[in-house]
Order: structure tokens, then C-alpha cells, then sequence
């Protein structure tokens, strides 16, 4: 019984049976027969009944299973379409039509390395007027800290971007160091191409993961577990569970117990592009302010200006720079082209050794070892990208 059927074709089902029930029964009627036929006309009886009982109580129910269906349909299609998650106690009443999101294609030259200099330093423009109304209103726009893009808080209410939780927040950091994402960068799924997407759908369809639902510590080291021994055929190693353990604890930096699902999906998606893109193509994602806020971290670093910079200063920052900062740290005294945060914990203050980051002891390996301009951005590209989100998650754990 577990075929999915329709309201009609369960009643067409039911109007048969009853019709082999009632000829089996005159049947009987015209043929005497001997014990045993009764007593087996009497089971196939009873079977028949038991199977009209089930369909009605089948017809009874049905509505309730395509209702169930038709949810973790579109629960999907948002996934796909990039869309997130969308409440539905919105009115979308008196609301603007949200944007249909395109996913990039890869081009040919996507995997070479890109030219992108330490010296030339990039001139830093926001866009004039509202992303979303169009519409200039000079000091009441919203930056972007990622792209070039500007806002309104009240477009961004009306187009169900901005909750309640959220407004204050905007309000608060797009003018300071921090800064704010859009909607566009604040999602890094949006960054899958469309194959990479159907790819990731089918890990998840495979691992039983149900969409827009949270998840404990013990469903993401099942998922992880069952992640990598269909990718190496073989049970995942202390070390990487630990490591598991570990992002989940940054995934979850309120200490809730589980961790949101937008999280779990700007995790999944920044790792799949690790796995599946050379580093070249993820340089060619970066937006010249995340450019030049690179530049500001490496030349802080490099304070012999020699061009180069010691392994464990690359740690320093891939630990410090390109994580969360602080919301305690904000200062309003920044104008709306500021490129970046410069917070305790970024490698422009490590001299000051004010950082509250815990500074991780460096190897004689790590201490030899110079890293020039280029290898500095390809060895923490993944970071940088993976510091779009607002969200106080941190979405790629530094390696110890």
C-alpha cells in the first residue's frame, strides 16, 4: 500500500473491490461446496472486506499525505533556487516581489590564476542608489561590506529580508567596522553553480537530511560519518570526528545545542566549493572590497616589507582576521566606503597584542617557512569567502 494514489483513483479502487466482494459472495450462494471451500471462501471473504476497510480508511487520509509531500517539495525547490528559508506567517500583502536568484556558470578561464596585485591598491565605490527601489537618498542607504550594493531598510522590510531581530542589526553595523552582508553575500549557496547544487541536493537526499530543519551534534557526526564513507568507502578517523565536533561547536557559538540550518547550508557549501574548485576560481570570487581588506591584513603582517610573511603569521590571521568580530568592538565613526573591519582581532592590531584570540605556538617548520602575496591569498581564500555571512557562526574552522 505504499504507492501514493490519488482521492479519485483510491475511491475507483475501493467501488472494485466492493464489486468482487459482493460476486464472490453470489458466487457462493449458486455453488455448494465442501467445508474446506467455505472455510477458504470464508478467508479470501474476510481478506477481500479487510482490503475495502483499508482503502477507505486510505480515502479518509489521503489529502493529509500530498499535503506532506507537496511541503518537502518546495522545501527542496527553495533549497534549489537559493532562496533559504521563507516564514510563512509572511503577508505578502503590500510586499515587493522577491529577486529570482541566478546561479553562476563556470567560464574557461576560471582556474587560472588571477592577476591581483599587492601594490595597486583598488578604489572602493558603493552603488548610488537602492539596490531594490532604485531610488538615491544620500545617507539613508545601507552598504554592503562584500559588494557594492546599497539599501533601504524599509525595502529590505518589505521585501521580507529584514525581521524584527534582524532590523536592529542593520541599523547598527552597516555603518561601522563590522559592516553588514546583503542577501546576496549573506548567502553562500548562492555561490554553488547549478551542478554543484544538484550535487549537494543529492548528498543530503542520501544522508536523509530534511531541509530547513536543525541539527544536533549528533545528526551533523552522522551526517559526516556517512559523508565520507560514501565518498571513501571507509569509516571516517578519530581525528577528522574530533575536527567534526569542533565546527559543530563553531556552527553553534550561542551554545543552543543544535545548530540553524542556513548555518549548516554556508558550511556545506563553502566546503563543497573546497572540494570541487581549485583555489584559482575561488580567488576569482572574491569582490575588490574583500581584495583590499586582504591587502590591509598581509601588509600589516609584513612588517619588513619584504613581500613575504612567516607560516605562522598566515595562521595568525586565517584565525583572527578572517572570522567573527566582536559586535563590542563597533564604532560608528566610519564612512559608508570603509572596505573592512578593523577589530582587536585583525592582524593590523596583533602588534598591539591586544588580540582576545588565543595566538597558537608556531613550529620550527612554520618559522622558516615564507609565504608571498599570492600564496597568502590562496591559503586563505576559503576564510575570507566563508566571512561573508552575519551570522555569529563560524562557518569554516581553522585547522589547529
Amino acid at each position: 500500500m505504499g504507492v501514493l494514489m490519488s482521492r479519485r483513483q483510491t475511491v475507483e479502487r475501493v467501488q472494485k473491490v466492493s464489486l468482487a466482494v459482493s460476486a464472490f459472495k453470489d458466487g457462493l450462494r449458486e455453488q455448494p461446496s465442501t467445508r474446506r471451500r467455505a472455510e477458504a471462501g470464508t478467508a479470501r471473504q474476510g481478506t477481500l472486506e479487510q482490503e475495502v476497510q483499508e482503502g477507505e480508511e486510505e480515502a479518509s487520509a489521503g489529502p493529509s499525505q500530498p499535503e506532506e509531500s507537496s511541503a518537502s517539495k518546495a522545501a527542496w525547490e527553495r533549497l534549489r533556487d537559493g532562496r533559504g528559508v521563507e516564514p510563512e506567517e509572511f503577508d505578502r500583502a503590500n510586499r515587493f516581489t522577491p529577486p529570482a536568484f541566478i546561479r553562476p556558470k563556470r567560464e574557461l578561464h576560471d582556474d587560472e590564476p588571477p592577476d591581483i596585485s599587492l601594490e595597486q591598491r583598488e578604489q572602493i565605490l558603493n552603488d548610488e542608489m537602492c539596490e531594490i527601489c532604485e531610488v538615491w537618498t544620500a545617507e539613508s542607504l545601507f552598504p554592503c561590506r562584500i559588494c557594492p550594493r546599497v539599501y533601504h531598510d524599509g525595502c529590505l522590510r518589505r521585501m521580507g529580508y529584514l525581521q524584527k531581530d534582524s532590523a536592529v542589526e542593520v541599523t547598527e553595523t552597516a555603518h561601522t567596522e563590522t559592516g553588514w552582508s546583503c542577501y546576496y553575500c549573506d548567502n553562500l549557496n548562492l555561490l554553488l553553480t547549478e551542478e554543484e547544487m544538484y550535487s549537494l541536493m543529492e548528498t543530503l537526499k542520501n544522508c536523509k537530511i530534511i531541509p530547513e530543519s536543525c541539527l544536533t551534534l549528533d545528526d551533523f557526526l552522522h551526517y559526516k560519518h556517512q559523508v565520507h564513507k560514501q565518498q571513501f568507502e571507509r569509516t571516517m578517523p578519530e581525528a577528522q570526528e574530533e575536527q567534526a565536533a569542533l565546527q559543530f561547536n563553531a556552527l553553534d557559538p550561542d551554545k543552543k545545542g543544535h545548530i540553524e540550518w542556513q548555518d549548516f547550508l554556508s558550511h556545506e557549501s563553502i566546503q563543497l566549493l573546497q572540494k570541487i574548485r581549485p583555489q584559482n576560481a575561488l580567488l576569482r570570487l572574491l569582490t575588490p572590497k574583500e581584495r583590499e581588506r586582504a591587502r590591509t591584513a598581509f601588509l600589516a603582517l609584513d612588517q619588513d616589507n619584504d613581500g613575504f610573511i612567516g607560516e605562522s603569521e598566515c595562521r595568525q590571521a586565517r584565525h583572527a582576521w578572517f572570522r567573527k568580530h566582536q559586535k563590542e568592538m563597533l564604532s560608528c565613526n566610519v564612512s559608508i566606503s570603509h572596505v573592512g573591519p578593523i577589530s582587536e582581532g585583525s592582524p593590523a592590531s596583533i602588534r598591539n597584542s591586544k588580540s582576545p584570540e588565543k595566538i597558537l605556538p608556531a613550529t620550527k617548520q612554520e618559522e622558516t617557512r615564507s609565504i608571498d602575496w599570492p600564496g597568502f591569498l590562496r591559503e586563505n581564500v576559503a576564510y575570507i569567502l566563508a566571512a561573508r555571512p552575519n551570522s555569529a557562526a563560524l562557518h569554516l574552522q581553522p585547522l589547529a
